[in-house]
């Protein structure tokens, strides 16, 4: 079991930034693949970013490339997701996701992919 914490949403405006975090407890978090993904009212969970266990392998979907970046710290069980350039169509609740992986340089963009789920944290970015 894991459990995950997301934390670090809230309101900003465009152009602004944000850093979000997801902390991990229960298992052995470089054991974990690692993604964040999120929704929008009316609209289906979609992938934004993932990391493999080592934190060397990445991917991002178009829409954020070049403005958000994903990064671990397996020391501190975290996960973050630093958001910058930001636009109104990136207001959604941001979850972070954990899949435990053999392998050490994969990385997930499939929602059925991942094992455990965080609450989600609220992220509304003002025009």
């Amino acid at each position: 079991q894991v459990q995950l914490v997301e934390s670090g949403g809230g309101l900003v405006q465009t152009g602004g930034s944000l850093r979000l975090s997801c902390a991990a407890s229960g298992r052995t978090f470089s054991s974990y693949a690692m993604g964040w993904f999120r929704q929008a009212p009316g609209k289906e969970r979609e992938f934004v970013a993932a990391i493999s266990r080592s934190g060397g392998s990445t991917s991002y979907a178009d829409s954020v490339k070049g403005r958000f970046t994903i990064s671990r710290d397996n020391a501190k069980n975290t996960v973050y997701l630093q958001m910058n350039s930001l636009k109104p169509e990136d207001t959604a609740v941001y979850y972070c996701a954990s899949k435990e992986t053999p392998y050490g340089g994969s990385w997930y963009g499939g929602v059925y992919s991942y094992d455990y789920w965080g609450q989600g944290t609220q992220v509304t970015v003002s025009s």
